[in-house]
């Protein structure tokens, strides 16, 4: 069990994609009944004058395939990647980095990846040149393609909910639910129990929820904000959940995330934070940032913060 916690934990603290899995298992439709959101929401003046129909926007949020759709759609397209990673100790030092520059390339409906700067300090490394961090392997896993991959799409319908044959593809499909898909259950990560199921009434009633009028980098957007309640800030698993929704078609442009919690058995306390950019009639990921702590029993205590900033 610690070692399939170790690996949740890890891939849960991970900003990431899921990559396509070859057995599908169909999302089950939400009853009516159950889409009727009971816990209250602070609304600014404007949208209760406009009769804003909250459960509508929060069937929306949970709902929502505009997020995954955009990180699949990089899959497609030519892109250029500025990497920055660095490993701290106890005291904030600097113990490893690593600095690269990587160009993905289509060509024939296939992609590849080529590094045109790369630069390593401290003991990134093993001396046998697997990385000496599960974080920053699972960053490589993630985010660095190896080799040629082929015939990919960017078709969300039915695939949020899908996963491949094994363990491995399973905890692919937890990643995928509580990156995607935040508030749903994610089962799998030991003594967390529901606690990531945030709109479920009991886990609901913990939480403040706001949905504001903004304007992001100029777009009028709804921004919609979930934030323990006083009391309950030891006792849940999200200090912030921020999603902004673009008002013209509720496309998400950015979301930041920043979880904790801590049993005997493990702890974790990570922000996450992703933007987008329109190119075309497309959304893709432009910018994602990570700075996480986390420490599982029997294993050495891992202070990673890592940035990525993309241009097409």
């Amino acid at each position: 069990m610690l070692r399939r916690a170790h690996y949740m934990i890890c891939l849960c603290m991970m900003l990431a994609w899921a990559r396509p899995g070859s057995v599908y298992a169909q999302a089950q439709p939400v009853p009516d009944s159950l889409s009727v959101f009971s816990q209250p929401i602070s609304l600014d003046p404007v949208m209760i004058k406009s009769s804003f129909d909250v459960n509508a926007f929060i069937r929306r949020v949970k709902n929502d395939t505009t997020f995954y759709k955009a990180f699949r759609s990089m899959h497609l397209v030519p892109y250029t990647s500025v990497n920055d990673i660095a490993v701290y100790d106890k005291k904030g030092r600097v113990t490893a980095s690593q600095h690269s520059k990587a160009r993905q390339d289509i060509e024939n409906n296939c992609r590849t990846m080529t590094f045109t700067e790369q630069r390593t300090t401290g003991d990134y490394y093993k001396k046998n040149g697997e990385n000496n961090y599960y974080t920053t392997a699972l960053f490589d896993y993630l985010f660095v393609t190896k080799g040629k991959v082929c015939n990919e799409d960017d078709i969300v319908a039915g695939k949020m909910h899908a996963y491949g044959e094994g363990r491995m593809e399973k905890s692919k499909y937890e990643l995928k639910q509580l990156i995607f898909n935040p508030g749903s259950k994610v089962a799998g990560i030991p003594f967390m129990a529901d606690r990531a199921s945030i709109f479920d009434e009991d886990e609901a009633r913990k939480y403040d929820f706001k949905i504001s009028q903004v304007a992001l980098d100029g777009v009028d957007c709804y921004m919609f904000r979930i934030t323990p309640k006083k009391g309950y800030e030891r006792k849940v698993i999200y200090n912030e959940l921020t999603t902004w929704f673009r008002r013209s078609d509720h496309t998400i442009l950015a979301r930041d995330h920043s979880l904790s919690y801590s049993t005997l058995v493990y702890d974790f306390d990570v922000t996450m934070k992703v933007r987008t950019v329109q190119i075309g009639e497309k959304i893709y990921p432009s910018y994602i940032s990570y700075n996480g702590d986390w420490h599982i029993f029997t294993k050495k205590r891992e202070r990673v913060k890592f940035t990525v900033g993309i241009s097409y």
